[in-house]
């Protein structure tokens, strides 16, 4: 069937879909509940990242360290999770992604109590190590299990869900750096981080409730398991058995094959995957590998987490001198992100990754840039300049508001289901590498960059980076939405995002529904 043909045919079958009285299929509870629950575990990196913005500050003083020491604190558990993502990619397809996350719920947990038993920095640095691992393994497979088991109408809404839980703990970590603030200096701040033991142990309970990914299922030959899985998370009968087919041939089953069990080739359980991806690959997969690392190295590197673990040091620089009142503004930070990546989920499945993505990335380079020159104003000044104090705020609350909006979601929801089922694992591992590393080397750098050319400067250089990030998302993301995950090939293999290629495709996954049903 030639191009124009399947976009005339599409135009016909809405015109008829217009004309049918029935209404489009709810959101599957199922999916749901199964999102909702795998996707906590993100609470575990975003309440870290939360409470240690305020704890810093009562470590600092307890411990009498240095900048360059909390920022080696603060930034280093990004660069220890690299092992946890490493290692998680291979797990998950050893056991299971459901197991996977129970595993990171346990290790995460042994980090908390350890850091709020901490007795020195040493300590502390090492029981961060611990922690680190699970948040590690949590950022990989949160995202991926989620992709797995949502069907296509609704996977941009369920796999924005870890973004959205790492939101939430990072509020929930904002909100304890104020309610123990008034403890004693020895007690407040290992309150702050051992309390964060006690979501992974309810997590790790909750997920034993969660069915396996039925992508893993048949990667295993569990085709009859697989089926069961499918029909609770998908919105017809007859989507769940195109699904099936589709990971089925993906994984190099037959698709005449009905026994609930067979034996799968060793090629398909994953190995060999790193050399697929990175020493041969094809066309389409190094497109679709260029995009999830570049979407991840941008996502950070325009300083998203500076502004979030800073944000005390960056209103101390605007004006605001008081510890409560620097906690307050920072909750007040928790409360918009929190806010708009709601919003978000909601719009992914309507507007589009790449529409989204856009706009938000734009709206992250103007208010870059204007936080930038209000603090460079402030910081030249011999008077305190109540407009710039409440425009550096206004701008700090606006980028975490564009950012959540598409740029924080976007990223783990596109890199979660570009990659070919037999690459996924191992692919979103790399994102999670790209992403963790980067965040680090930003986290681990503020304080000295703001030193070495003003705070002002290390803004004007984010606002930059954001900039490059922007033309990147143009050039080289395509449109996803509305596709299976078995079918995102086809938009790949060219460096060309132009909305008409997204359109046909998703014509041609439009016809495709219709003629199933």
């Amino acid at each position: 069937m030639t191009e124009g043909k399947i976009v005339e045919s599409a135009e016909a079958l809405k015109s008829l879909e217009d004309l049918d009285p029935q209404k489009k299929p709810k959101r599957n509870k199922y999916a749901f509940a199964c999102a909702m629950l795998a996707s906590m575990t993100s609470i575990l990196l975003g309440y870290d990242i939360g409470v240690m913005s305020g704890a810093a500050i009562y470590i600092q003083r307890d411990l009498k360290v240095s900048d360059v020491k909390i920022e080696i604190l603060l930034g280093i558990i990004n660069l220890y999770s690299l092992i946890g993502s490493c290692l998680a990619g291979r797990t998950s397809d050893w056991i299971g992604r459901r197991y996977t996350i129970v595993f990171a719920g346990a290790i995460f947990f042994a980090g908390a109590i350890l850091m709020g038993f901490s007795p020195n920095y040493s300590f502390l640095r090492c029981a961060r190590f611990v922690a680190a691992i699970g948040i590690g393994y949590a950022l990989m497979i949160a995202p991926v299990y989620t992709a797995e088991v949502s069907p296509a109408s609704s996977r941009g809404f369920l796999t924005s869900f870890p973004e959205v839980f790492i939101n939430g703990g990072i509020l929930l970590g904002y909100i304890s750096n104020y309610a123990f603030s008034k403890l004693t200096l020895k007690l407040g701040w290992r309150m702050m981080l051992g309390i964060g033991a006690i979501p992974s142990v309810l997590l790790a309970v909750g997920v034993l409730a969660m069915p396996e990914s039925p992508r893993w299922l048949v990667m295993r030959g569990r085709l009859g398991d697989a089926t069961k899985v499918l029909n609770k998370t998908s919105d017809t009968k007859e989507e769940a058995e195109l699904r099936l087919a589709d990971i089925k041939q993906a994984a190099g089953i037959p698709e005449s094959c009905n026994d609930d069990v067979v034996e799968i080739a060793k090629k398909s359980t994953g190995e060999g995957v790193w050399k697929e991806l990175f020493l041969y690959p094809t066309p389409a997969v190094r497109h679709i590998l260029i995009a999830a690392l570049g979407i991840h190295f941008f996502q950070q590197a325009s300083g998203v987490d500076a502004v979030v673990l800073y944000s005390p040091r960056i209103f101390e620089k605007a004006g605001i001198t008081n510890d409560t009142d620097k906690l307050l503004a920072t909750v007040a930070v928790g409360f918009v992100k929190t806010i708009f990546i709601l919003v978000a989920t909601f719009m992914l499945d309507r507007v589009g990754r790449r529409p989204l993505l856009l706009s938000s990335v734009g709206g992250m380079v103007l208010s870059l840039l204007t936080l930038a020159i209000s603090l460079t104003i402030i910081d030249h000044s011999d008077r305190k300049l109540m407009w710039a104090v409440g425009l550096s705020i206004a701008m700090v609350l606006a980028y975490v508001a564009t950012f959540s909006i598409g740029a924080g979601p976007i990223t783990w929801v596109y890199s979660s289901e570009i990659f070919p089922l037999r690459l996924r694992a191992q692919g979103a591992a790399a994102g999670v590498v790209v992403n963790r590393t980067t965040s680090g080397v930003i986290s681990m750098t503020f304080l000295s960059l703001t030193k070495a050319i003003t705070i002002g400067g290390a803004f004007f250089l984010y606002c930059g980076i954001a900039l490059v990030g922007w033309i990147f998302f143009f050039t080289v993301l395509p449109e996803t939405r509305g596709k299976t995950l078995e079918e995102m090939g086809g938009a790949f293999g060219k460096f060309s995002a132009a909305s008409k290629d997204g359109d046909h495709a998703n014509a041609q996954v439009h016809l495709r529904t219709h003629v199933q049903t």
